[in-house]
């Protein structure tokens, strides 16, 4: 069983919140960490299940009754109405941890959450697994300043391992199903996830009656992955209006499927993009909409560039996430073309990425690095250019290369 760095981040949650709701993508793993961090200490309720669901639906009062705390409720977006029920609850007996609830639909469930449990409930969303989580013992850093100080340290002496090879993570991505199960075959995963979640779930929250207009869409945010998002050229391409593509997108985003990566807006006498780039947050799914099944056409296609920086921001998305943060990232893109792709800002201080797909890295990869840390004048971090390297080097005065997947 992996261990998911979220399991710590529950602990402490539990230790000053009464309620600790757990969201996220379907098939991420959140039964999973809840049931094996306090399957003993917590009633199980799966409100998924038809008959639990509806009882809780026709008498909450009763249901809560036979189902005290300690409990998980597991899919608790099935039924809502008992989020009014569980403030008062808390209200009565303010005891932290007693009540761990789990739910996919993050858009339908967060509106209930914020009004019935505000201040009462902690909000965590659990991600597919990230490579940090599947490194285990090695490496994993619950303090993100520092893993973030660690990031470019010299380790050519002791590497590491690679804990997988970057063209199986951006085929199988990080569901936990296709990590534990390597013989489930991708191909037919992703499309089942694709037709039970996404053309299901989402597309029944936004009321879309056109299956093939909404496939389509999805087929194109995908290819746009790492692109900065113009909704003009995306809605005329989908065939729907610019109003519905941003409703879309932001449904999507809600449902951690994207990431919407904000540009960061200091300018040092530069004119900057102003729009977001785009980011499918798991690399099989959006490699599946793009129709890559292998590794050749993937690695050696126009699309792997794109897909191995997806594979990277989301990466620290996760990072932030699984401590129950907020991901604190930007990218930076003057209109003449300096570029950083990652600016991790934490603790008051900005850490800009550079992204490169190469295993050969030089000091022209490290060009906008250069630039922005001479047009900041922030010379006390050092740049660094994340590739698909094997160890840690100097690249140039202040700038280092690492393996993308520490």
């Amino acid at each position: 069983m992996i261990k998911r760095i979220m399991e710590e981040t529950v602990k402490r949650a539990c230790g000053s919140f009464p309620a600790v709701v757990v969201t996220g993508p379907r098939q991420s793993g959140k039964t999973t960490l809840l049931r094996m961090g306090w399957g003993r200490s917590h009633r199980y309720v799966l409100l998924e299940n038809p008959d639990q669901r509806n009882r809780a639906l026709a008498d909450p009062l009763a249901f809560l009754r036979d189902n005290p705390p300690p409990v998980i409720l597991d899919e608790i977006q099935y039924a809502p109405q008992l989020l009014s029920y569980i403030k008062s609850a808390i209200d009565a007996d303010r005891k932290p941890g007693d009540w761990l609830m789990t739910g996919s639909q993050n858009f339908a469930l967060m509106e209930g959450v914020s009004q019935s449990l505000a201040g009462r409930a902690a909000v965590l969303t659990l991600l597919p697994l990230s490579v940090e989580e599947l490194k285990g013992g090695e490496g994993v850093r619950a303090d993100m300043g520092e893993k973030l100080s660690k990031l470019g340290e010299h380790q050519s002496s002791h590497p590491g391992k690679q804990p997988l090879e970057t063209a199986d993570w951006l085929l199988r991505g990080g569901y936990p199903e296709l990590r534990a199960n390597r013989n489930a075959d991708r191909d037919l995963w992703c499309a089942g996830y694709l037709q039970t979640y996404l053309e299901r779930d989402v597309r029944q929250a936004l009321n879309v009656g056109d299956l093939n207009t909404f496939e389509r869409f999805l087929r194109l945010v995908a290819a746009r992955t790492g692109q900065i998002v113009n909704y003009s050229d995306l809605a005329r391409d989908a065939g729907i209006s610019q109003p519905s593509a941003r409703r879309w997108m932001s449904v999507l985003e809600a449902a951690g499927q994207v990431f919407l990566l904000p540009p960061y807006h200091v300018n040092f006498g530069k004119r900057l993009i102003k729009a977001a780039k785009i980011y499918w947050l798991d690399t099989a799914m959006a490699s599946f909409l793009m129709g890559l099944h292998t590794r050749g056409p993937l690695m050696q296609g126009p699309f792997a560039g794109a897909l191995f920086e997806t594979a990277v921001v989301s990466e620290w998305v996760k990072a932030f996430l699984n401590r129950g943060l907020p991901p604190s990232l930007y990218f930076w893109r003057t209109r003449d073309g300096i570029e950083v792709d990652l600016l991790i800002d934490y603790d008051g201080k900005l850490h800009p990425i550079e992204i490169k797909s190469t295993s050969t890295i030089n000091p022209h990869h490290a060009g906008g690095l250069t630039k922005w840390r001479a047009l900041s004048q922030s010379t006390d971090v050092d740049g660094i250019v994340l590739a698909d390297v094997t160890e840690t080097f100097a690249v140039s005065p202040g700038i280092r290369a690492a393996p993308w997947w520490r």
